[in-house]
């Protein structure tokens, strides 16, 4: 009952304008993967249940999502990442209505695996964000017109950029990491002024920590509930801190992102109730924290720490008591007890899994790199296959759900299936 209503909560913090067909953000309305939808298409393929597909000039791992019957989607236009486009299609038959171009005057870096489109727009129903890291923060309307940009510095990593803006209330939420300054801010939609900004301590810039082991944080922030008050989530590589959204005052944190193998977080928390799970980057530990308290609470509130995980990159979803994990190393889908990090069942998926897992009715929805998404039942007894599907096509982004239909970015094309 408290998790329904934290995403009752979270929801209307959106905006009245939004509608239960719109996609709004990375992982949807609620940011937790979970569709407001109660079914989606089932079946497909490379030449069934497809009902239209776009080119796209080059790959990226950014997700689509779907405001007022408009796809928004990021994409670069050159293999230097020189100039990076925000897109717009008509979402029911394909056609681009708009894209525009941000120019980045050097190359930055990034690993070859994440191409210069690694973000996922948002949206409050009137306006569209996005950020191409150092090519800045810019806002559209629905038309294309620029209303506001942004230049909140250069982040340089060699792994290259991939977290996304969510929205609460009126203003935008971004973890801006990793680079050679890592903060969070928050940000009013409507004028693209700054409420709040937080730095994050690190301890070296680039790579590799102290140790001369990998570090960096690509995580997106979450929204959780405690005391009927929000706090944003954010996993950074070291530790994961709960931050005031009105004021940007980091309430408490939770030391242990840290392993022997560096300091990484890719995956987003994922709210289970009165607690939150982590997973860290590389192989890095999975912890349970209950929401709460002030200050360094690792002592108090962190519940389990369990080592070593698989390669967590896409995010899970909370379902009746479970966490249901995506991995991209290796290629499994793993249910987990929330309350202990017990793993009830492995399950080997379609290729790696870079994708977010999304919930839709009673189907979970999990994307391989392959293309491949296995839709399965939510059980924690055993692996309950629905059914199989594959595009043909590469995939690292999370698909979108809108009026029944997907909507899946793939290394060359955007996708809308539906039966």
């Amino acid at each position: 009952m408290r998790r329904t209503c934290s995403a009752l909560l979270l929801l209307l913090a959106i905006t009245c304008s939004a509608t239960a067909a719109d996609w709004p953000a990375f992982r949807g309305p609620t940011n937790d993967g979970i569709s407001l939808e109660s079914k989606a298409a089932t079946e497909w393929g490379p030449k069934k249940n497809v009902k239209w597909k776009s080119p796209l000039p080059r790959p990226g791992n950014g997700s689509p999502i779907v405001v007022a019957n408009r796809v928004f989607v990021t994409s670069a236009e050159d293999a230097e990442g020189k100039r990076r486009s925000l897109y717009c299609f008509n979402a029911l038959d394909g056609k681009q209505l708009w894209a525009r171009t941000t120019k980045v005057d050097k190359v930055m870096p990034t690993h070859k695996t994440n191409p210069y489109a690694g973000t996922t727009p948002l949206s409050d129903g009137h306006r569209i964000v996005v950020w191409h890291a150092t090519g800045g923060l810019k806002c559209y309307d629905l038309e294309g017109k620029e209303l506001w940009s942004r230049n909140l510095g250069e982040f340089k990593h060699t792994w290259g950029y991939g977290t996304s803006p969510i929205l609460l209330g009126e203003n935008l939420i971004l973890h801006t990491g990793p680079g050679r300054r890592v903060f969070v801010t928050a940000i009013t939609m409507a004028t693209g002024k700054t409420v709040w900004e937080t730095d994050e301590p690190i301890e070296v810039e680039g790579l590799k920590n102290k140790k001369g082991q990998y570090q960096g944080s690509w995580c997106t922030p979450i929204v959780a509930h405690s005391g009927g008050k929000p706090q944003v989530i954010v996993a950074m590589n070291t530790r994961v801190n709960a931050y005031d959204p009105a004021n940007g005052k980091v309430l408490w944190t939770v030391s242990g992102m840290r392993h022997a193998r560096g300091d990484l977080a890719y995956s987003s928390p994922v709210i289970a109730g009165d607690t939150v799970l982590v997973t860290g980057g590389y192989k890095g530990p999975m912890m349970a924290i209950r929401l709460g308290g002030l200050g360094d609470v690792t002592k108090s509130h962190r519940l389990w720490r369990h080592e070593k995980q698989p390669q967590s990159i896409g995010s899970g979803v909370f379902v009746g008591g479970h966490i249901y994990r995506p991995n991209a190393g290796p290629s499994t889908i793993e249910c987990i007890d929330a309350a202990t990090g017990k793993v009830t069942w492995t399950e080997r998926a379609t290729g790696n899994q870079w994708a977010s897992i999304i919930k839709v009715g009673d189907l979970l929805y999990a994307t391989g790199q392959d293309g491949g998404t296995i839709v399965f039942r939510a059980n924690p007894k055993k692996f309950d296959l629905f059914a199989k599907n594959k595009l043909g096509d590469s995939c690292n982004a999370t698909p979108a759900v809108s009026d029944g239909r997907l909507y899946f970015r793939t290394a060359k094309h955007l996708w809308c299936v539906g039966e």
